[in-house]
């Protein structure tokens, strides 16, 4: 009995083995097969999701700053030239370029012996003619006298004549007495005729004389108006440039010599496009007069200055766009005539827009934000401005949505990303001033003293900070890029 039951439950064991291991082999055929049939497909792809830098979008008033580039210009300028020729036998100790001159101040003078001769002979002429006025004066008072005498001369032939007819009619006088007094009356009468003639020609020649001494005058006048064309003198305060004399050296009438600028009224010459131009316009569609700042990049140290916005050019030149626009400068420190400088206008703030990176608006005008499960959506917006490398724009219904900040080729709607947001980490900012070593500073300053570019004051400034312990770096920078160090 006790065999039996022993190979029964070998047997048992014995058949457990094989189902085991017949189910073992048809897992393993079936992996195989599976296996098998996999190998001719491609394997599953995944979904690729793209890094990108996200903000939320804040909307808010904005004051957009229209940038332009002008020329420094004189309101006033005068081209000095040679009002007479001649040698130059004067020049003044500030006749040179960049000399500064005061109005009314004598700046050269000519050879004045001709125009000197001229004028003493004008004035000979004139006492001639003051002298042939006055003898022309007395001989009209004499010929009146004897006009006068004439006439009481006849008169008393007149009278004669009625006694002598008196007393031929009395019986007393004879027809002879009568005759001859009748003679003598006809006589007083042709000599007063006579002295009347004397009289008209002696008014005639005072005319003349009067005539004649007033051309006196005139030529006097011309003479000494070209005795004073022999000086030029300054006709307001400013400085020389362009100067073109030397004494001794013979210039002709009209010649060009100088140029006399007022270095106290300056303005700046800007262009801008036409939408610019027409942003800046009122409602009623005038130019107003807004502030306007000014400033010249000199080594890193701005010279800056400001200014009104005054009036436009009233023509658009031949090969030109846009507007000519020109603004009167209030400080005329450290600018001059020619600087090349950068010009900024406030234009009128614009409300409910927001300021975004330029590369996170597209060409289509849409911007793409952030979705569902960071499902990027692409969004039409309106553009308002640009400000360098900044856009203005404005969207209804997007506050505090995140946008992408900088638009790639692989990015789009529907693209699936990964949101990287920038955090405010207080990373250590580069200082704005840094110390020098002795000859690093030895450097900087002898490069400034020798560069004759820059002006006097900016110089004096530059030089100043650059003695401090503490110099702007911004500055530093400049110059040894300037230094090519």
């Amino acid at each position: 009995m006790r065999f039996l039951g022993r190979a029964l439950i070998g047997l048992f064991l014995t058949a457990c083995t094989v189902g085991l291991l017949s189910f073992a082999g048809y897992l393993t055929y079936g992996a195989l097969q599976t296996r098998w049939e996999d190998a001719g497909r491609p394997p599953p792809t995944r979904e690729r999701v793209f890094a990108a830098e996200v903000a939320p979008l804040v909307f808010g008033e904005e004051t957009p700053v229209l940038t332009a580039f002008g020329e420094i210009r004189s309101r006033r300028t005068l081209e000095l030239r040679a009002p007479a020729e001649g040698t130059v036998i004067e020049l003044a100790d500030g006749f040179e370029d960049g000399g500064a001159v005061t109005a009314g101040q004598l700046l050269l003078r000519i050879d004045p012996a001709e125009a000197q001769s001229a004028r003493d002979t004008a004035a000979a002429d004139l006492r001639d003619a003051e002298n042939e006025l006055a003898e022309a004066t007395r001989a009209l008072e004499l010929a009146e006298e004897e006009v006068t005498a004439a006439r009481n001369q006849a008169e008393i032939r007149s009278r004669a004549l009625l006694r002598a007819r008196d007393l031929l009619e009395r019986g007393v006088g004879s027809p002879a007495a009568v005759e001859t007094a009748e003679l003598a009356e006809a006589t007083a009468t042709q000599q007063i005729l006579s002295q009347r003639r004397a009289l008209a020609s002696a008014e005639a020649r005072v005319d003349s004389a009067g005539t004649a001494l007033d051309r006196r005058r005139i030529a006097l006048a011309e003479a000494e108006r070209r005795l004073a064309q022999t000086e030029l003198r300054a006709e307001f305060s400013g400085v020389l440039t362009e100067v073109d004399a030397a004494a001794g050296r013979l210039v002709n009438r009209n010649e060009r010599l100088a140029a006399l600028i007022d270095a106290d009224a300056l303005e700046v010459a800007f262009r801008i496009s036409t939408a610019q131009y027409i942003r800046l316009l009122d409602d009623d569609g005038t130019l107003p007069q807004r502030p306007v700042r000014v400033i010249l990049d000199v080594f890193g140290l701005d010279v800056q200055a400001d200014a009104t916005l005054t009036r436009e050019s009233g023509a658009v030149e031949e090969g030109q766009s846009g507007r000519l626009l020109f603004a009167r400068l209030d400080a005329t420190r450290g600018l001059r005539v020619g600087d090349f400088v950068r010009v900024e206008v406030d234009e009128p703030t614009l409300p409910f827009v927001a300021r975004l990176p330029s590369a996170a608006l597209g060409s289509d005008g849409q911007i793409l934000l952030l979705g569902e499960d960071n499902v990027l959506e692409a969004v039409d917006v309106d553009l308002m401005n640009r400000q360098g490398d900044d856009v203005l724009i404005r969207a209804r219904g997007l506050e505090g949505r995140d946008v992408v900040l900088a638009r790639t080729p692989v990015l789009g709607d529907g693209i699936r990303v990964n949101p990287i947001r920038p955090e405010a980490a207080d990373a250590p900012e580069e200082p704005d001033t840094i110390a020098l070593d002795p000859e690093r500073r030895a450097r900087l300053i002898a490069f400034v003293e020798g560069n004759g570019f820059i002006p006097a004051d900016v110089r004096e400034r530059m030089l100043r900070q650059l003695n401090e312990e503490e110099v702007p770096a911004r500055m530093v920078n400049r110059l040894e890029a300037r230094m090519g160090s």
